[in-house]
Parts: structure tokens; sequence; C-alpha cells
């Protein structure tokens, strides 16, 4: 018993099915149960390798991908970005906030959710992030110069109500990139709340029956809602539930880039997946999905973002092949995985 919990992550998941892939090379896989919580290309060989140096594996909700036509028109240039996004609805003192403070103040700023104190990750407490508007404006610039008509919302643009008319009246965009704080909450049957305090009513996304209620994406104005109080001559709360996302028609959107913390993360229901913003945006149409699987750094999101990009843009890289670079890019600049190997790419 002792032997099997010295066991390292290789051993225990990959190397008893190893001796099946001789002479293959790219692993085509649908993960099931906690696996979906395991990011295999990080899955250390030594001290220098990782799966990833040996084996190209491509992520997929559910096998049957692999036999279902692509209906992606990958001439259609047109992408729409969210981040810097303001979270208070208060606009007179977050204009004057932004104007009058440092980024790096603003970004490390404490909110009054306690489950996070690192004000610079994305996840937690909302504070503004300073490196999401850098990132969105740099990747547009990336995209016009290879022919996209770009959208980038930030500040108070950046809301549920725009979010919703994706794909109502026209073709939904190619790219949709999403730099904000996400959320996920465990069954609260089967798990107590941290840093609930007594008395108080808790958000319904943090409590409710629904999984797909519980996982999301947090847009301009968020924070009110967040602290139960109404929004003011809206009927958007600033809240985007996967559950939200489920319901939209994004059928022309080749790629979806969670730009956020563990937005990979949901309920596990035996083989049926995972329910949260993963399931959503696959019920929803999307193609492609960059997710997080845990609370990333801001800072080094943004570089392994606006890295990716150039790749797939630039040196004209199928996506798999420009993520998968990425990663190697950037566990050579960070070796700390906390850094690099939060995201992965599902199909």
């Amino acid at each position: 018993m002792r032997q099997n919990c010295q066991e390292n992550p290789y051993q225990l998941i990959w190397q008893p099915i190893e001796p099946e892939l001789k002479n293959t090379k790219k692993v085509y896989f649908s993960p099931s149960g906690l696996l979906y919580r395991i990011n295999l290309n990080a899955i250390p060989l030594d001290e220098e390798f990782s799966l990833s140096d040996k084996f190209n594996l491509i992520q997929l909700t559910s096998t049957r991908q692999l036999v279902e036509p692509t209906t992606i028109d990958a001439t259609a240039p047109y992408a729409t970005l969210f981040g810097g996004i303001q979270y208070e609805v208060d606009t007179t003192t977050a204009i004057y906030t932004s104007a009058t403070t440092s980024n790096d103040a603003i970004a490390s700023r404490s909110a009054s959710d306690k489950e996070n104190e690192v004000g610079k990750s994305r996840g937690g407490s909302w504070n503004y992030l300073k490196w999401t508007k850098t990132e969105v404006e740099s990747i547009s610039g990336v995209l016009n110069a290879s022919g996209f008509n770009t959208t980038v919302l930030t500040g108070y643009d950046a809301s549920e109500e725009v979010f919703h008319n994706l794909g109502k009246y026209s073709a939904s965009p190619r790219v949709l990139h999403i730099a904000t704080h996400g959320f996920f909450f465990p069954d609260p049957s089967k798990t107590p709340l941290s840093g609930s305090v007594p008395g108080e009513p808790e958000p319904i996304f943090k409590i409710s029956d629904n999984p797909m209620i519980r996982s999301g994406l947090i847009l301009a104005d968020g924070n009110q809602a967040w602290q139960n109080k109404p929004l003011p001559g809206s009927e958007e709360d600033g809240i985007l539930t996967a559950y939200e996302i489920s319901q939209m028609n994004i059928p022309t959107t080749e790629l979806v880039v969670l730009s956020a913390c563990e937005t990979g993360l949901g309920d596990i229901e035996g083989n049926e997946g995972v329910y949260g913003l993963q399931r959503a945006f696959k019920i929803a149409g999307a193609k492609y999905l960059i997710i997080s699987l845990w609370q990333v750094p801001d800072r080094e999101t943004k570089e392994f973002m606006l890295t990716f990009y150039r790749h797939w843009l630039n040196d004209n890289l199928p996506i798999p092949a420009a993520f998968n670079k990425t990663q190697h890019e950037m566990k050579e600049r960070f070796f700390n995985p906390y850094q690099w190997a939060g995201f992965i790419l599902v199909e």
C-alpha cells in the first residue's frame, strides 16, 4: 500500500496504457471522472520533460467528435474580445479611480469575498484586472494584422446584454475571447461553503442545486448582483452563468478563449462529463475551447494568450499545434507549472 502512495501521476495514469501506444505520436482522448481536472500534457516524465514532449495529446469533450464534420467558416474575419472590465456599478467612482490610481494598485485591491485574497489572480475577489485590458488590446492588434475585424469591449461596455446578443442577429464571431474573473462552486450539499458570513444570504450562484448556475463568468457591474443587490434599470446582472451560455447559439464560433480562473471545472456526473462552462459552450456550438483548471496569474496569462495568438495567426499553425507550442515555450520561461499548465485546449 505504501508503494502505491509513492507512485507519481505518470505511473498511475499513463504508464499502464503506454504499451498499447507503440509508434503512436498523436493521441485523441476524452477523459472521465476526476481526469477532467488534470492537465495530462503537464504530467512530468522526469525533472526536465513532460508527457507533451512525448505525445501530441488532443482532448475531446466526446469521442463522437472524431466523426462529426466541421462546419466552421474559417474565412469569416470577425472576433469579439472582452477585457479590462469594470465590475463595480458606481460608474463615477470607478472612472475617477481608474484615472487617478495606478493599475497595479487596482489589480491588487482586495474585495469582500474572503475565498481568494490573491488580488492578481483571475478568480475569487472581483477586482479590476490590469492585464486583461492590455491582453485584449494586444490580441486585437494581432487579429487585425491577420485580416480580422475585431470588436474590443472594455469597462462598462463589456456587459452581459452585449454578450447575449452574440449570434442572435448575425453570425457569431469566429473568435470569442473573454478575459475576466471566472467562478465555480461545488455542490453545497456535499461541500460546506468557505468564507460565509453568518446571517448574510449567499448568492444563488453559490447555493443553487443546478451545477450550470454555480459556474460562470463575471462581466460589467457584476459585483452588485454578487452582493445580492438589485441592479437598477437592467434585466441582466453581470453574472454570466454556464446555463445562460448553453441557451445561446454560436455555431460559427471556431475558438472560445476563457482567459479566467477555473473555467474548466464543474460538477462531474458519471459518464456525462463536466457540467460547467466547458459543456455550456459546446452545447452553444463552439468548436475549440481554451479553459483553465485552477486560479491563473494575471500577468503570465496575458503572456500565454498573446504567444498563442501569434503562433496561430502569424505562424499559420493549426489551433492545436499553436496551443502545444505555446505550452512548451511557457514551460521553458516559467518552470513552475502553476504559471503555464493551468490552461487546456478542448475540441
